[in-house]
């Protein structure tokens, strides 16, 4: 009967317009620009490319016409949760859909085969990994599809953010089935993501519509900061200010310790990743979607198909891998079209994490050979062999990053050198050798384009970073970089509300003083290299404390208090000089740049002409009443401790490790552990003396490692910042 009345149901609407399937059986008044012109481009039969954000309704400009043409419509879909949420709610409005992926039985997919068959189905999503069989292709009724449709068509580019090698079969799966027309959709899609994914599904001179990636409504932020502290406060203020919201961490462990640390202030919390079991991730996914929960904390596992309206805010706790991950992720905020927050918690230091991921997706030349010799030596007569990935890992016989193992199985994979099977009755997957003769020998695959596709994954992370330190209107950065030239300032972001509520002015007589001193502490920490030229040598962190008058032992060794200009704004107080900082850098009179792993502070021809009196700045000047009382001495001689403090004979560094010490044997009685299995004595000494403010020089200290980065460190770091803000009061 059902099957009955969707027959009907179609043949109405082949006989209406566009305008009317979408009120009578959508249930919209109109259109979003330019969801018409790519619904009419679809319908006379042109292959078309959508490139358009989160929430900008791309899933109607195949559903509607997948309604109408004749035939059926083949949606490739990489979230089963996702295909699943969309064929539900087309059968609740009645609309003929059906689904076929991996976790139903063979009965079931039988089912929707028929129905497909017999013309009793309009819209069939389908996981790409069903077409890695020859004989599902074959039992698609090649003749009666009208419609190919290829949703997150970015995962088709290896240069893309989500790169799914099952998506590289759709080209082939795509002239099995007669070559019919083909819509590519996605949110993200950089100028070289598109020609991949125009050449990888073999589109003929494709319609492309490139749209809507402003979002009027959204704020997007970019926060810097020193710790964990921060980070958990801030979030903590979104949680207060905005209620409803995604917190996305870069791992498991991080989701975790975030999860935690809200629950003990806020109720409606929960927490998602891949290590949790499918029923798991399940429940949470529908206790936020039911509105039961306000917050979620999640890897990027989270999000796909996620069209709760009222999310008011996203935050990434750590740096994303790239600017796509950052504003489609971000993009899932103020779908209703109400204000929402997009904010970065910024701090170099989680570059960490990324490199990490980098590495673990990109494995070198080496590594593969490695795995496959291996692979070769461990398999039986029959050349398979039944061991977990993890024991693999183990017999390399070397550290290497466990990713990056997996990855070198899926290269192998690909290139026809082994196929992994599902091992009946465990939860294994086996692996058998296709082409053993090249045991010991030069394998046969991309080695150019493995190394080119990490040259560009690192440059996507760059790009993040950059975007980090923009000094410019945040989503008109993002627009640029998503080729939309003429993008004008949104006037909502971080950059244009300090832009709004502080104008820059020229400086007053004493602000012109201060100014050209720093400059020219700067000019000391640089290396000249010619008129107006000048190569940075040192982090902006280390130059501040120089001209704060720091005897650190870093500053020490680097020669640094030898410099005339070492203290020369001591009494302004390590607050102001920050703010003078800032205000030097947005001004575009000092630059950080990257060198390496590091971030130097350099001056930049227009600071050295300032710094010269040859031209005047305009800046948004601090306020110098943000000064704090630290004379010139004890800002020089307490921040950091004297060669008589260190022999026991008091000053800041002694004040500072009782703190350390207190906090140590608080947290040993609280967990019942000895106290040197927190730190060890020589661990609290060397944070005495060295007072990192953020985890990156934290980690340079021998015996604090990433066990204990996230647990106990962040204690001992609020406490070193809490020391120096006293110090410069």
């Amino acid at each position: 009967m059902l099957l009955l009345v969707c027959d009907v149901m179609c043949g109405q609407i082949g006989r209406m317009s566009p305008l009317q399937v979408l009120r009578s059986h959508f249930g919209m008044a109109t259109f979003r620009s330019p969801q018409e012109s790519i619904i009419e481009t679809v319908l006379a039969g042109r292959d078309t490319m959508v490139v358009m954000p989160t929430g900008g309704g791309k899933s109607l400009c195949y559903q509607l016409p997948g309604l109408m043409l004749p035939g059926v419509t083949l949606v490739v879909s990489p979230l089963i949760a996702l295909m699943k949420d969309q064929v539900d709610a087309l059968l609740a409005r009645g609309l003929s859909a059906g689904l076929i992926n991996s976790q139903q039985s063979a009965s079931e997919q039988s089912e929707t085969l028929e129905a497909m068959r017999r013309g009793q189905l309009k819209l069939v999503y389908i996981s790409p990994e069903r077409f890695r069989a020859r004989s599902f292709l074959r039992s698609l009724p090649s003749g009666k599809i009208a419609l190919f449709a290829v949703d997150e068509a970015h995962c088709l580019s290896q240069w893309g953010h989500d790169f799914r090698p099952d998506y590289m079969r759709l080209k082939a799966a795509r002239e099995a089935l007669g070559n019919p027309p083909c819509i590519a959709l996605t949110a993200t899609a950089t100028p070289d993501v598109r020609t991949d994914i125009r050449n990888h599904l073999g589109l003929n001179n494709p319609v492309e519509f490139v749209a809507g990636f402003a979002r009027s409504n959204l704020s997007f932020r970019v926060i810097p900061v020193s710790g964990e502290q921060e980070k958990y406060q801030r979030i903590d203020n979104l949680i207060r200010l905005h209620r409803t919201g995604i917190i996305y961490c870069a791992t498991r462990k991080s989701v975790d310790a975030v999860c935690e640390n809200l629950e003990l202030k806020h109720r409606s919390v929960i927490r998602y990743h891949g290590g949790m079991s499918d029923s798991e991730r399940t429940k949470a996914q529908d206790l936020f979607m039911s509105k039961t929960a306000d917050v979620v904390v999640a890897t990027n596992a989270f999000g796909m198909g996620i069209d709760r309206d009222d999310i008011r805010f996203v935050c990434h706790f750590e740096m994303p891998g790239s600017v796509e991950a950052y504003y489609q992720e971000g993009g899932r905020a103020g779908r209703d079209g109400a204000p929402g927050v997009c904010e970065m918690l910024f701090s170099f230091a989680d570059k960490r994490i990324q490199d990490f991921f980098i590495e673990g997706a990109n494995p070198g030349v080496e590594l593969i050979e490695s795995v496959f010799n291996l692979l070769c030596s461990e398999s039986n007569a029959e050349n398979t062999v039944l061991l977990p990935v993890d024991d693999l890992i183990e017999r390399i016989g070397r550290k290497v990053n466990p990713m990056a193992v997996s990855t070198a199985m899926a290269v192998l994979s690909r290139a026809g050198l082994i196929e992994r099977f599902d091992v009946p009755g465990r939860r294994l997957r086996g692996t058998r050798i296709v082409k053993s003769e090249f045991h010991g020998r030069q394998l046969p695959f991309d080695a150019k384009g493995l190394a080119e596709k990490r040259r560009r994954d690192e440059d996507r992370l760059q790009s993040v970073i950059h975007f980090g330190y923009a000094r410019e209107c945040r989503q008109s950065w993002i627009l640029h970089y998503f080729g939309e030239k003429s993008a004008r300032d949104c006037g909502r972001c971080d950059h244009c509300v300090d832009s709004i509520s502080e104008p820059s002015r020229p400086g007053n007589a004493d602000e012109r003083e201060l100014l050209i001193k720093a400059l020219s502490g700067v000019a000391r920490c640089c290396r000249r290299m010619g008129p107006d030229q000048w190569q940075a040598r040192f982090g902006r962190r280390k130059v501040i404390l120089t001209l704060l008058g720091s005897n650190a032992e870093d500053i020490r060794k680097s020669g640094l208090n030898a410099l005339s200009t070492h203290g020369i704004l001591k009494r302004q107080g390590k607050k102001h000089v920050e703010a003078l900082f800032a205000a030097m850098e947005k001004g575009g009179l000092v630059e950080v740049m990257q060198e390496g792993d590091y971030r130097l502070l350099g001056l930049t021809a227009l600071g050295s002409k300032v710094m010269r009196g040859l031209v005047e700045a305009e800046l948004v000047w601090p306020d110098l009443s943000i000064t704090g009382t630290g004379s010139c001495s004890s800002t020089a001689n307490d921040t950091h401790a004297s060669a008589q403090d260190r022999s026991g004979n008091g000053g800041a560094e002694a004040v500072l490790l009782k703190a350390l010490t207190d906090k140590r044997r608080e947290i040993a009685a609280a967990a019942g552990l000895p106290a040197y299995r927190i730190f060890t004595n020589r661990v609290l000494e060397d944070l005495a003396r060295e007072q990192p403010l953020d985890t990156e020089s934290a980690l340079a200290i021998k015996g604090i490692g990433p066990a204990k980065l996230r647990t106990v460190l962040p204690s001992f770091l609020k406490i070193i910042h809490d020391h120096h803000a006293s110090l410069v009061r």
